[in-house]
C-alpha cells in the first residue's frame, strides 16, 4: 500500500495532496460544493465504500477542509471553500480533454458564464463559491438516485441540498 505523504518533498503542491490526493477525495469536495452534507448521500451519490467515505471524511474534517455540524452534517470551511477556483479548473481542464462538463458555472451577480481560473468575464473577478450558480446542462439518462436527481435543478454552490420532501403539516384538530 503506497503511503499518504510525500516524505522529501518540501513544496505546497505535496502538502496539497497529501489532504487531496487520495482516490475519491476531490469528488466529496465536488459534492460538498454542490451542497451534499450528509454521509448516507455521498455513499448513494458516489457508490463509495462506506469505510472509504469514513476515511475521507474524517481526513478532510482533521485537515480543516471540513467540519461536522449536529453530528451528522458536514460543510466546507472557509479554507475548503478557498478550493473552488481550484476544483473549477480542473472540472474545466476535464470538460476540454476528457469529457463535456454536465454543467456551467455562472456569476449570480451578473449571469456570466465563469471562465478559466473561474473568472467572470464580465466583472473580471473570480466569485466566492456562493455567489456561482450551478446550471445543469441538459442530459440523457445519467445516476437515479435521489441526490443526483435534485443536482439536476439550478442551484447556488455551497446551498445545502435538500431532497427530502417536507413532513405533512398537522391537523389542528
Amino acid at each position: 500500500m503506497l503511503g499518504k505523504d510525500y516524505e522529501g518533498q518540501e513544496c505546497a503542491l505535496a502538502s496539497t495532496l497529501e489532504v487531496l490526493g487520495e482516490r475519491w477525495t476531490l469528488l466529496i469536495v465536488r459534492d460538498a460544493f454542490f451542497g451534499v452534507r450528509r454521509y448516507s448521500d455521498w455513499v448513494a451519490r458516489l457508490d463509495i465504500p462506506r469505510a472509504v467515505l469514513s476515511d475521507r471524511l474524517r481526513g478532510l474534517v482533521a485537515s480543516g477542509i471540513l467540519v461536522k455540524r449536529d453530528g451528522q452534517l458536514y460543510e466546507l470551511t472557509d479554507a475548503g471553500a478557498e478550493l473552488w477556483p481550484a476544483l473549477h479548473a480542473l472540472i474545466a481542464w476535464g470538460a476540454r480533454h476528457r469529457r463535456p462538463s454536465t454543467n456551467s458555472y455562472r456569476h449570480v451577480a451578473c449571469d456570466t458564464e465563469l471562465g478559466p481560473g473561474a473568472t467572470c468575464a464580465a466583472c473580471g473577478v473570480v466569485p466566492p463559491a456562493r455567489d456561482v450558480l450551478v446550471v445543469p446542462r441538459a442530459t440523457a439518462g445519467g445516476r437515479t438516485d435521489p441526490v443526483s436527481v435534485a443536482m439536476r435543478a439550478p442551484r447556488r454552490l455551497l446551498e445545502p441540498l435538500d431532497y427530502r420532501a417536507p413532513a405533512p403539516a398537522r391537523s389542528a384538530a
